[in-house]
This record gives C-alpha cells, sequence and structure tokens, in this order.
C-alpha cells in the first residue's frame, strides 16, 4: 500500500484534460487499499486546507475544529467514497456498464483531488450569491465527473448514461428551485446561506 505522491499532478491532469483516456486505464488488480489511501489524504489535505483559510479569516480556531479537520473529514471522504461507489454500480446496472465493485471505486478514488478543492471553493462563498455560484459550478462538476467514469471506467451504454445524468440534472435543477436549496447549501456553507435567509 502505497500512495504515489509522484504520479498525483499526472493523473489530475489527465483526468482533467483526458478523461477518456485516463479512465479507461483503469483496471481490477485487487488492491482497495491505495484508493482508500488516497480518499482519505485527499480529505486531510481539504480539511487543513478549510482550517487554514479559516485561521487567515481570522476565525477562532478550537480543539473541535482541529479534530474535525485532521480526523472527521478525512474519515468522511472514505466514507463518502464507498457511498459514490454504491450509486455508482447503481447507474452501471441501470446503463449496462461493468458491475465491478473494484472499478468504480477505482475510478472515483482517481477524482477525489476534487475533495479538497470542493470544500476549498465551499468554504470561500461569502454571501448568497457567491454560494448559488460555487455550488452549481461545483455540482456541474461533479455531474461530468460521473459521466466520465460512467462512459470510459465503468464502459457504460453513452445514451443510457446520458439519460440517468439528465434525470440526476432535473432533480438538481428542482432541488435549486425550491426550498429545499437551503439545506442544501447549508451542508455546503452555513454562513453564507444564512444570507440567504435574510
Amino acid at each position: 500500500m502505497q500512495f504515489k505522491i509522484k504520479h498525483l499532478f499526472t493523473n489530475i491532469y489527465d483526468a482533467v484534460i483526458n478523461p477518456k483516456k485516463f479512465f479507461k486505464k483503469i483496471v481490477a488488480d485487487g488492491d482497495l487499499e491505495e484508493s482508500m489511501l488516497r480518499a482519505f489524504i485527499y480529505g486531510l489535505i481539504g480539511g487543513v486546507l478549510v482550517l487554514a483559510f479559516r485561521l487567515i479569516g481570522g476565525a477562532t480556531i478550537t480543539i473541535g475544529s482541529v479534530f474535525g479537520a485532521m480526523i472527521i473529514v478525512p474519515v468522511l471522504a472514505v466514507a463518502m467514497l464507498f457511498v459514490m461507489g454504491g450509486l455508482l454500480m447503481l447507474i452501471s446496472e441501470i446503463t449496462g456498464g461493468e458491475r465491478d465493485w473494484e472499478i468504480a471505486i477505482k475510478g472515483l478514488a482517481s477524482v477525489f483531488f476534487m475533495y479538497p478543492v470542493i470544500l476549498l471553493l465551499n468554504s470561500c462563498a461569502f454571501n448568497c450569491w457567491s454560494v448559488w455560484v460555487i455550488s452549481v459550478f461545483v455540482d456541474a462538476w461533479v455531474l461530468y465527473m460521473l459521466y466520465c467514469i460512467s462512459i470510459y471506467c465503468m464502459r457504460g451504454n453513452k445514451t443510457n448514461v446520458l439519460l440517468v445524468i439528465g434525470i440526476l440534472v432535473v432533480f438538481m435543477i428542482t432541488v435549486y428551485i425550491t426550498d429545499y436549496r437551503i439545506s442544501w447549501f447549508m451542508l455546503k456553507n452555513a454562513g453564507a446561506t444564512l444570507a440567504c435567509l435574510l
């Protein structure tokens, strides 16, 4: 079990610039430990970045916030990896793709570099307008990555994948145009979301 730091930036570049080539290389080889470690490390990086950002912003840093950033957030990242793995398996089943749990987890872990970026972006929101813009951007990017993994990594039928992603887009639009958006925004940045209620 070894997290290959030297391949980190290459993987990020390939996943963003050439997702087709990148995701098609992912195969099942019986090694899930690296994927879990990758999610944990990205979660830790995200937690530390958010903590540092709050410190720079003048927030009071408590033992609880440090514990949350260093322990809770990384553990949640690993839990999120497996929850999203289940969602990806469901999409793959619907779209006629791979039924391999390991490939699903590895595909998701390979894009977990987004996790610290998403946490940091969410923490940057400072009012209602900014939380709207950041949330829409983040959600669109996550859906795009989910599309790429479903097509290139899980090898689902493109038409079926587009249909499923379309349904998810409609669902997200429904959330955004109803009061449920407040609960969704609160999960991302409670302070900025409160400005939407004033």
